[in-house]
């Protein structure tokens, strides 16, 4: 069921419902992963978001017992194509979704959901993917990759980005609780909203990914291949290790500038269907990444099937790598710089000190992301949540909840302070 902002909303019965709200839904990607599990949650849910374009099969797919709802944006013509660049307009659109009648506001943010409006009395707990890098402390690189110097054009964006500044700061401190998916999003948290954060990892289905001990003998970097993932890197690595193989998957703007890098011994497979991304990630020698991700559902999802990283030592990654030469049961290597001199000598060591990572300690490691894991700690907040406000959860939602709880005690006994 996909409505308009202006259709029905105000009619549906809420009693017992929870509202979740996600900034876009542009496709099925992590952020939309996390969605899925959280509309999961519930036994059903209204999902608020600014644009919407899956297609059937994924709406029945992932997220069966969810009920949609856009905003007047996501009617103009061809906004698919140009949707980002509405971010202006999406603080005040966002604004527009009324959910003062749930009993639950749940958002999922990295940019916008998070300053939905609610009454002071509603619970609501706000995982936070990000603070939005390109209003913060990526703006620069940003506007350099976008050539928007100091001209009329480039003063206009720079202004509309220290609007969003204001607006993303002064909505920081809507929700009770903030979850941020990694130390690293934590620490941006604190830094520019001077707010604490719990850290719950994403689920990361690592039950799809078998483990294979016996790897083969090339090497995969895979992601959506924008240029701040730095996939460019890697290539480059690989042209000046001609006797390396690398696959490279994923599809994405900067495709034909690192195609136009490649090498007989570097393969583009371009998108891949998700089993045959399973095997693909799953037989690789190593999962090589240098960009700097918030955490990195890839990457955990590598160790999932017993496959080593070989990584960049920040962001997300140093949640999930336990680096050889500083852990008892090391997954995997880490660089210290992105440069392409720092990739190949991290290769270099991998190779000579492979047998030290066993696909055993790789596969022990990837339990920490389990859906399961995410609920629970995704639960303890919401009763949190709620306890802060001194009110049950209604019976309909607590019967929700409880078909997800995992613990072998009540959660009102919960204490919130080491959810960590």
């Amino acid at each position: 069921m996909i409505e308009n902002l202006n259709n029905k909303a105000s009619t549906i019965s809420r009693a017992g419902k929870v509202a979740v709200v996600h900034d876009w839904c542009p496709d099925f990607r992590g952020g939309e992963r996390v969605l899925s599990e959280i509309c999961d949650l519930f036994s059903s849910s209204d999902v608020f978001t600014l644009f919407y374009f899956l297609d059937d099969a994924e709406k029945r797919e992932h997220f069966p017992s969810a009920n949609f709802f856009t905003s007047p944006l996501n009617r103009l013509p061809f906004v698919k194509r140009y949707y980002r660049a509405l971010f202006f307009l999406c603080p005040f659109m966002l604004e527009q979704f009324n959910v003062t009648e749930y009993d639950l506001i749940v958002s999922s943010s990295a940019a916008f959901a998070r300053g939905v409006l609610t009454r002071p009395d509603q619970p609501h707990v706000c995982y936070v993917h990000t603070p939005p890098r390109y209003a913060w402390d990526e703006q620069f690189a940003y506007l350099q990759h976008a050539g928007l110097g100091f001209g009329p054009r480039g003063l206009l964006f720079r202004y509309m980005l220290h609007r969003l500044r204001a607006w993303d700061a002064r909505t920081a401190h809507g929700p009770d609780i903030l979850l941020a998916n990694s130390s690293y999003v934590k620490g941006r948290i604190k830094r520019i909203y001077g707010r604490d954060a719990t850290v719950v990892f994403p689920p990361v289905q690592i039950d799809e990914f078998p483990l294979i001990a016996e790897k083969d003998d090339y090497y995969v970097t895979a992601a959506f291949l924008a240029p701040y993932k730095r996939t460019d890197l890697v290539v480059r690595a690989f042209r000046e290790m001609p006797s390396r193989r690398l696959v490279v998957v994923g599809a994405g703007q900067h495709l034909p500038a690192l195609q136009a890098l490649s090498a007989p011994n570097i393969t583009f497979t371009g998108f891949l269907p998700r089993s045959r991304y399973i095997d693909v990630v799953s037989q690789a020698r190593a999962f090589v990444f240098a960009g700097c991700e918030d955490f990195g559902i890839a990457l955990a999802e590598a160790q999932a099937s017993g496959t080593p990283l070989i990584a960049f030592d920040r962001g997300g990654a140093q949640d999930i790598v336990r680096p050889l030469g500083r852990a008892s049961e090391p997954t995997g290597v880490m660089f210290p710089a992105q440069t392409v001199d720092a990739v190949r000598a991290a290769v270099e060591h991998f190779e000579t000190r492979r047998s030290a990572i066993s696909p055993d300690s790789c596969r022990r490691n990837a339990a920490r992301f389990s859906p399961k894991e995410f609920r629970q700690k995704f639960l303890m907040s919401i009763e949190t949540a709620f306890r802060r406000h001194q009110i049950t959860p209604p019976s309909s939602l607590t019967s929700s909840l409880s078909d997800h709880v995992i613990v072998p005690y009540p959660i009102s006994d919960i204490q919130y302070a080491p959810i960590e």
